[in-house]
């Protein structure tokens, strides 16, 4: 298998009708979502975004990628959200300094989403706390840093909130499942 450059899979992803992770020179083809998934980030979204609407911490969707740079090998990830206060050049198709990031979880991305992508975010230094967030029922998963490293932290329910004093924000599971039928993937 041939290696990728970093430089070949950027320009390469700026036209590509579909979008692709990179790990360390081998890019992988990203699957489609269910309308719910979609439904959970898109709330997230317009939660924190209107929260942070200006302040110097800003949310980004889940066309921007994020650049892991690993002691051997270079990542690019797309999160379903991310909250940057330090964000890169307005030409830059990634962000380098996440604070929030959120991955909204599915029976097909579990397995990566909670291993291999949740180990290399929580390897940012500028990662303060990541969010997973159940897609069949009202639950959401935070890793928080702490000056003891992360913390895992589980919110359960409609009535939890997730508090973000990182950034000033909160995010209610209430507003994450909002127009949402529950249901299970089949």
């Amino acid at each position: 298998m041939e290696l990728v450059s970093a430089e070949t899979y950027l320009a390469s992803e700026l036209t590509s009708p579909q979008k692709h992770e990179y790990l360390g020179g081998v890019v992988y083809a990203m699957s489609g979502a269910r309308n719910a998934h979609n439904q959970i980030a898109t709330n997230a979204v317009i939660a924190l975004g209107g929260q942070l609407r200006g302040q110097r911490c800003r949310v980004f969707n889940s066309d921007t990628k994020i650049r892991i740079r690993l002691p051997h090998h270079l990542r690019f990830y797309y999160p379903d959200l991310s909250v940057v206060c330090r964000p890169n050049p307005p030409n830059d198709s990634f962000q380098d300094e996440p604070v929030v990031l959120v991955e909204v979880l599915s029976r097909s991305t579990r397995r990566l989403d909670e291993g291999e992508k949740k180990e290399a975010y929580l390897a940012l230094p500028s990662l303060s706390v990541l969010l997973l967030v159940e897609q069949e029922h009202p639950a959401v998963q935070a890793f928080r840093r702490t000056e003891q490293g992360f913390i895992r932290e589980v919110f359960q329910g409609m009535q939890a909130v997730v508090t973000l004093p990182e950034v000033n924000a909160e995010l209610s599971l209430a507003d994450l499942y909002e127009g949402l039928e529950l249901t299970p993937e089949t």
